[in-house]
This record gives C-alpha cells, structure tokens and sequence, in this order.
C-alpha cells in the first residue's frame, strides 16, 4: 500500500514538473527570451527532423530520376523511329532518282536513233555468277526480238541477242567475250578511217579490249568508238565507248585499244533492242 501512494506521488510530481517547465517555456516565449530547455527542446527537433527528411528527400530524387530515365528512354526510342523513317525516305528517294535518271538516259538514246526501230524493255534477271557474261529482259518473240539484234543502255552498245522465247530474251554483253562470234567489228572516229575488233575485256579495270589496229594508225586518248558495220548483224554508228589508253599488242606489230565504255555494265536496268531490219547498211 505504501508503494502504491510512493508511486502516486512520483507520478503527480513527474507531471507537475512537465507542466512547470512547460509553462515557464511557454512564459520565457512570450516574452522574446529562449532558454536553454528550449533551446535544448528546439535543436532535437531540428536534428530529428533532418534526420528524417534526408531519407525521405532521397527516395523522392530516386524517383524522381527513374522518371526521368523513363522519359529519355521514350524520347530516344520515338527520335530513333523518326531518324528510321528518314533513312527510308532517302533511300526510297534515291532509287526514285536513279530510275529516274536512266529512264532519261534510255529516252535519250532512243530519240539518238531516229534511222531505226527501237524497242525498249527491261532486265528482270541477272546471275550474279555470270554478272559480266549476259542479262535477261522483258521482251521476247511476240514483241518481234530476233537472235542478233543489238541491245544498248544508257548510252551505248552493251551486247545482242543470243536467245529468244515468246516473252522474254537473253543477252549476251560485250563483256563476255568468250568466243569470236561475240566479237564487234568497231571503227574509230578519228581524221582517218581505223578499224578494228573490240575482242576483249579487263574485269580490273572495266575497259573494252579493242584489237587489230595498224601500227601506223594515229590514235588520240578519248576519240569515239562505235560499229562499223562490217560484220554481218550489228548496224552502223552505235556508240560503244571512247579510247582511254593505247598500247602495243604482244607481238608488238599492231595497236591495242583500251576503251571507256558508254554504258556502266555493273548497273544495267533498262535496255533498247535496235532492230537491224530497219536499217539499210546493217551489219
């Protein structure tokens, strides 16, 4: 029972000092004065209060930065399909502008030979394994193509002929030169008449190889080569290309001719089959 009121009074004496310096706080405040207890009472609340916001502010940046991150993320994936969408259009672009450019050249070319029938087509296969060698078209036997009719490009001679069916044909390119039927009978443009047989072709340096050229004959670097006609189905005056280099041949008794030719072999897409019926001094 003793203990009871000792812990009675510990209690009531507990609370009249609380409420005494409460009190004198509340008194020392209002009066503009700051004593030690609330000095004391203020600078834990202060530290206690930073304590705790520092964690508090970290989660927040964390957050605040992984929403950040996110942001950029979706920028960067919507700048990526803008910057894929540009690449396409260039290059949507530049296709455009290269069919262009030959449909042009093939228009061109076409209105040059007005002293023949033209039929103008396509190439719809090329094997890569014989690149250099020949070139399917578009047009056949019911558009009236022959076995030997010449075939130009861009600006000159590129081959003839060599097969036909009722749609489609193939031809032979002067870049294959395997055999001497393949071989064209060519003339240059020069101050006298000099003729040769472009017989040959170097894969190193993309030139036609023309042969059997007198020693005598005076050659300039970049005179005009075309068909002399002289053969027995290629017509007179198709461009084949311009002289690039003269050299002596192996024996060392003729000339030999390397010509730039008119028309790129590597980028062949649009062809005119010249009909050599429709000239009178053909081949």
């Amino acid at each position: 029972m003793n203990q009871f009121f000792t812990n009675k009074k510990m209690i009531v004496l507990l609370v009249s000092v609380i409420l005494f310096v409460s009190l004198l706080s509340l008194s020392l405040s209002q009066s503009g004065s700051v004593t030690f207890i609330q000095q004391f009472t203020n600078d834990i609340t202060a530290v206690t209060g930073r304590v705790f916001s520092k964690p508090v502010n970290a989660v927040s940046d964390v957050f605040g930065s992984i929403n950040k991150l996110q942001d950029t993320f979706e920028e960067n994936q919507r700048l990526k399909k803008e910057i894929d969408s540009i690449y396409e259009t260039q290059a949507e672009v530049a296709v455009l502008r290269d069919e262009n450019e030959r449909m042009q050249e093939e228009l061109e070319l076409k209105d040059s030979l007005t002293d023949f029938q033209t039929i103008s087509g396509t190439v719809i296969s090329r094997n890569p394994d014989s690149w250099v060698d020949q070139v399917i078209i578009d047009r056949g036997e019911q558009d009236g193509l022959e076995k030997g009719m010449s075939v130009m490009s861009g600006n000159g001679l590129i081959g003839r002929i060599s097969e036909t069916d009722p749609t489609s044909s193939k031809v032979v390119l002067l870049t294959n030169l395997e055999g001497s039927s393949n071989q064209v009978s060519a003339e240059i443009l020069s101050e006298e008449v000099i003729n040769g047989l472009i017989t040959g072709y170097d894969t190193d340096t993309n030139r036609l190889i023309m042969t059997q050229i007198t020693s005598t004959a005076e050659i300039s670097e970049g005179e005009q080569v075309i068909t002399s006609g002289l053969g027995g189905s290629i017509p007179r005056s198709l461009v084949i290309g311009t002289v690039d280099e003269v050299t002596m041949d192996d024996h060392g008794l003729a000339q030999q001719v390397y010509l730039k030719p008119a028309t790129d072999f590597e980028h062949i897409r649009y062809v005119t089959v010249i009909d050599r019926s429709a000239e009178s001094g053909e081949e």
